[in-house]
C-alpha cells in the first residue's frame, strides 16, 4: 500500500477529516487553509510521541490514537483556546491495515470529542513515531500564559493528579488490580480528557496557566520562572483519587501526584475574588497553594514546614 492510498483509506475518509467551522480547505492540497475571525489569534502547538519513550510498544492502537491527540489538544486548553484543527505526521515501521484502522478510529473519537478537524500531515517509514500539531483560536489578548502570576494569587489545579503515573505498572503489565482500581487509572492514562472548556472559562480570570505533563512541581516551576514569583504547594491539599491511594499507598500516591507526569490537568493561578464564581459554575477547581514573592516552587506539609524534594518531575535529557 502506497502513502497516498494509506492516507485516503484510513484518514481522509474519517468523519474528523470532512472539514468544519474555521477550516476553509482540508486534506488534498499542498497546504490546508484556516479561517480565523477578526479579533482572534491562532494558537499552535506540536507534540511528538515516540514508541518506547512516551507509550509502550506494542500497545492498543485504538487507545494510542485517543491518547496521542488528547496530549496535543491539552496544550490548547492550557492557553484557553477554542479547538480548530490538527495535522498528523505518522512514521511507521510497516503498513498493517488492522493497526491503522484501529489507530484512525481512536484518533477520530478523540478528534470529535475535542472538536478538532484533521486537515493534513505526512506519512513515512521508520520507527513508530507520532507528531501532531494542533490549531486553535483565542480572542486577541486573552490567551492564558505562564507569565502573569502575581503574589497573593491562589495556585489551583483542575482535577485529581497522579492517576496516569499510577497506571504505568498496569500499562507495562508489571502489576494487576481489580477493575474498580485499574479502570479509572488506565482511562486517565490512555484517554486523558483535555480541559478545553475549563481553559476557556479561565480567560480573563486566571493570571497564568499550563497543563501538567511532566509533573506538578516541575510544571509549576515553569510558571514561577516565567512570572518571576515563588509558588507554595501545600501537600495535604493536592487532590488524589481513592483508586490511586488504594493501588500505590499514601506515600507513593503523593509522589505520583507531585512528580509523576502525564496528568494533562490544568494548573493555574487565580485572584481569590474569582474563585467563588467559578466554583458556583461547577468547575472542578482545587486550591493547592499560593503565589508569593520570591522564586521557585516550595512544597510544605500541614504545619507549613518545607519538605521540597530535589526531583520534581520527568526530564527528557536529565542526568
Amino acid at each position: 500500500m502506497g502513502e497516498f492510498e494509506l492516507i485516503r483509506n484510513f484518514f481522509a475518509a474519517a468523519p474528523c477529516a470532512q472539514g468544519g467551522e474555521g477550516v476553509a480547505l482540508g486534506i488534498g492540497d499542498d497546504c490546508a487553509l484556516l479561517d480565523v475571525p477578526h479579533g482572534e489569534q491562532l494558537a499552535i502547538s506540536t507534540d511528538t510521541l515516540v514508541a518506547g519513550v512516551h507509550f509502550a510498544d506494542p500497545c492498543d492502537p485504538f487507545l494510542l490514537g485517543q491518547r496521542s491527540l488528547a496530549v496535543a489538544a491539552s496544550d490548547l486548553a492550557a492557553m484557553g483556546a477554542t479547538p480548530l484543527a490538527f495535522t498528523l505526521a505518522l512514521t511507521l515501521p510497516t503498513v498493517q491495515a488492522d493497526w491503522l484502522q484501529a489507530f484512525a478510529r481512536g484518533l477520530n473519537v478523540m478528534a470529535q470529542h475535542c472538536g478538532l478537524q484533521l486537515i493534513g500531515g505526512d506519512t513515512t517509514r521508520g520507527p513508530l513515531c507520532l507528531t501532531l500539531t494542533v490549531f486553535g483560536r483565542v480572542p486577541t489578548g486573552q490567551a492564558l500564559k505562564r507569565s502573569g502570576a502575581r503574589p497573593g494569587d491562589l495556585l489551583c489545579v483542575g482535577g485529581e493528579l497522579g492517576n496516569a503515573a499510577g497506571a504505568l505498572p498496569l500499562v507495562l503489565s508489571q502489576r494487576t488490580a481489580g477493575p474498580l482500581i485499574s479502570e479509572p487509572l488506565l482511562a486517565h492514562y490512555w484517554s486523558p480528557q483535555p480541559q478545553l472548556a475549563l481553559g476557556q472559562a479561565l480567560r480573563g480570570k486566571a493570571t497564568s496557566a499550563l497543563d501538567i505533563s511532566d509533573g506538578l512541581l516541575a510544571d509549576c516551576g515553569h510558571i514561577a520562572a516565567a512570572s518571576q514569583v515563588g509558588l507554595v504547594v501545600e501537600l495535604d491539599r493536592v487532590p488524589i483519587s481513592l483508586a490511586l491511594e488504594e493501588f500505590l499507598g499514601d506515600s507513593a500516591a503523593q509522589q505520583a501526584a507531585l512528580s509523576g507526569g502525564d496528568d494533562y490537568v490544568l494548573a493555574f493561578t487565580l485572584p481569590a475574588l474569582e474563585l467563588p464564581t467559578l466554583l458556583a459554575d461547577g468547575w472542578p477547581i482545587h486550591v493547592i497553594g499560593r503565589v508569593v514573592e520570591g522564586q521557585g516552587v516550595q512544597l510544605v506539609d500541614d504545619i507549613g514546614q518545607d519538605i521540597t524534594a530535589p526531583v520534581r518531575g520527568y526530564q527528557h535529557f536529565g542526568v
